[in-house]
């Protein structure tokens, strides 16, 4: 299967070259925002630490706790901003293209976003994805992961301008969103791998998470 990272380059080189001049600026100012903010972070939570418990509601609205996906073996876990974003879209695809192999190996992956779980069914439906998509509304769990940014404001009306409403979408204005991360955690609870990127643009490859399955 292709790697993921071509696929990711390619969404940038349409973006710069359809979108106007300004509106370019500003989701690239944002962006080295989000890259200067976490540059020297230590607050994301690291390999060796215990993942936060959590029960979150999934697309089609069952609550889906860690100790319940715990119960069948380790966890995939991966954090996206929402379905507004290409990038995300096109990395959760990429995962599901994986999923078989990685259920082989007894694990199973969740995507979390901040979307009300209406969101995350259109996510879910869109991308034809058959692991659960759970709603961490207000990024409660995001944010005890130290994987929270809140958008510049002027953000805001510019996703509006591209038809995006994320008060809608995630329920409140904060333009709060988790930095994509991807967290693999043991049957015991504990993190055992983190891909954590503030350059949104860039994703684990599912061949690397598949690499790290491979070591548990």
């Amino acid at each position: 299967m292709s790697p993921l990272a071509p696929q990711l380059a390619e969404i940038y080189t349409t973006f710069s070259a359809t979108v106007p001049p300004p509106a370019k600026q500003t989701i690239d100012s944002a962006r080295q925002n989000a890259e200067q903010t976490f540059a020297s972070s230590t607050s994301v939570l690291k390999p060796g630490a215990q993942f936060p418990p959590f029960t979150l509601p999934s697309a089609t609205g069952a609550q889906v706790t860690l100790t319940s996906l715990l119960a069948k073996g380790p966890v995939l876990i991966t954090f996206y901003r929402g379905n507004w974003c290409p990038y995300c879209n096109v990395a959760l695809r990429a995962l599901q293209q994986r999923l078989p192999e990685i259920r082989a190996k007894g694990v199973e992956l969740v995507a979390i976003s901040p979307e009300l779980p209406d969101s995350s069914l259109s996510t879910k439906e869109k991308n034809e994805l058959e692991f659960a998509v759970l709603s961490d509304a207000g990024n409660k769990l995001a944010r005890e992961l130290g994987i929270v940014w809140k958008q510049p404001d002027a953000m805001g009306p510019l996703l509006k301008q591209f038809g995006t409403d994320l008060e809608k979408q995630n329920g409140d204005d904060s333009l709060e969103v988790p930095i994509p991360a991807t967290f693999l955690v043991d049957k015991e609870g504990m993190v055992r791998n983190v891909y954590f990127e503030p350059d949104y643009r860039k994703r684990v490859e599912p061949e690397v998470a598949l690499e790290w399955i491979a070591q548990i």
